[in-house]
């Protein structure tokens, strides 16, 4: 493979690579570096954080069923979910399994949930890591059984005399098959097999058997005493299923412009046995992938653009606040999507807010200029006029690990940095620009080259 395919695989299936990463690659096949992609990421390594303290709340809850003990578990559960947002962030800065976290960010914003009990976050996220690869059937089935699913779409209050829909209506929507493939009345039917689907006080998934519509149902011009399971093996059996996942997956990793003779070689691909990681393998071996087109076509996602950042150029955080703030000024805070929906991508990352916030956030976090930060809120609020250089306002303190920086590019001369920072063309009048600067300082060119409109694609 040539450095520009590695690069471009690398951005795609993880957050970068590095330049001796790229030596160790090139010249190899290109079947022979997508096997080790998918070997480096073949186990799942879950992510957990200590979670004791609301393990032992939730047991005096179990015991005392009191609002005070109640109250005192949202409280540390809120506290947690921070930390577990910092956790997954920093997983995400140095993976050694990097498929499989692409894939699970991924897969977070398909199968949507926001929940403020730490246990059934972490529970549902290493889901996420469990299956990414795995058998799409018996993810699905799975994800139906999660607590933190059932949840936030209702399905606790889903019982045979009065079936709340908001489940099984995203199940399909959403999750498989997509609109106008299904009928208000396929709805109804579906929603009447997951009555009874709860979870108790831990999270373990539970049927309750007399809230169960045990009768027919007729479902897809099916007609069954069908349970959940029975809904989802008959969704996977049409194509449409096959079809709606591959052109997902399409637009996030290869263009968001379609092209239907690639989305149909892969939904081929797919419906035969709905195995995940054959149908990555079959994309990122398809010539097609690697075509012009294709190479930085997309805008990155806020946390592809700051962890591609931390990668090339590694820093701490004095406070985890500011990595809040940041998750927020430029759109996408982990743990908390905007809808069922998730986050749209594509040009919604951009507006006149957050384009300045990406332009000028390199020289925020890596030469030290200041930045307003509103103290109050979880996850900070939206910007004002920052980026202004006033005492008046609070600094992003940062530990910027240079030495690792000088380590990792030491072998790149300064002239060619570009070629391992920016994945699409740079226009004429970038380049003009880049041509104005000094190239006496390795790491200032560096800031600088994070700074460019170019950056924002990969």
């Amino acid at each position: 493979m040539t450095t520009r395919d590695i690069q471009h695989l690398y951005w795609r299936a993880g957050f970068g690579i590095l330049p001796q990463d790229i030596e160790t690659l090139k010249g190899k096949s290109r079947e022979g570096v997508v096997s080790r992609l998918f070997l480096e990421s073949k186990e799942a390594t879950p992510l957990q954080i200590d979670i004791s303290e609301v393990e032992i709340e939730l047991d005096k809850a179990l015991i005392s069923k009191n609002d005070a003990t109640l109250k005192a578990l949202r409280k540390k559960s809120r506290k947690l979910l921070k930390d577990y947002n910092v956790a997954w962030i920093n997983r995400l800065s140095v993976p050694s399994e990097i498929l499989r976290e692409r894939m699970t960010l991924f897969w977070a914003n398909h199968f949507v949930v926001r929940d403020n009990r730490i246990d059934f976050v972490q529970d549902y996220n290493n889901m996420l890591r469990e299956f990414a690869l795995g058998d799409f059937r018996s993810f699905v089935k799975q994800m139906s059984k999660q607590a933190a699913m059932l949840k936030y779409l209702n399905n606790k209050q889903n019982v045979k005399r009065s079936p709340n829909e908001n489940f099984a209506r995203e199940l399909m929507e959403l999750f498989t098959l997509g609109e106008g493939h299904y009928s208000e009345e396929d709805i109804k039917e579906s929603a009447r097999t997951f009555t009874g689907y709860s979870h108790d006080i831990k999270g373990n998934f539970i049927l309750r058997q007399r809230q169960h519509d045990y009768e027919q149902k007729t479902f897809l011009g099916r007609t069954g005493n069908f349970d959940g399971d029975d809904i989802i093996d008959i969704i996977l059996e049409q194509r449409q299923c096959a079809k709606f996942i591959s052109k997902k997956i399409y637009k996030y990793f290869v263009n968001e412009t379609i092209n239907d003779a690639h989305v149909e070689a892969m939904t081929n691909v797919f419906y035969k046995d709905y195995s995940i990681e054959k149908l990555m393998q079959f994309m990122f071996l398809s010539d097609w992938f690697y075509d012009e087109v294709n190479v930085g076509s997309k805008i990155k996602s806020p946390i592809d653009f700051y962890i591609g950042m931390q990668n090339i150029i590694p820093l701490k955080f004095e406070d985890d606040k500011s990595l809040f703030f940041i998750q927020k000024s430029l759109g996408q805070t982990l743990l908390n999507p905007p809808n069922v929906a998730g986050w749209r991508g594509g040009k919604q990352w951009i507006d006149s807010n957050t384009i300045l916030m990406r332009l000028r956030l390199a020289s925020v976090l890596y030469n030290n200029a200041h930045i307003p930060k509103n103290k109050k809120g979880d996850f900070g609020d939206p910007l004002g006029q920052f980026f202004e250089r006033s005492k008046k306002h609070n600094l992003l303190n940062t530990t910027v690990n240079w030495g690792k920086f000088n380590q990792n590019f030491h072998t790149v001369n300064t002239n060619d940095l570009h070629e391992f920072l920016i994945a699409s063309k740079i226009n004429k009048g970038t380049l003009r620009f880049l041509e104005t600067l000094s190239k006496s300082s390795k790491k200032d060119y560096c800031i600088q080259l994070m700074s460019i409109p170019e950056y924002q694609m990969c």
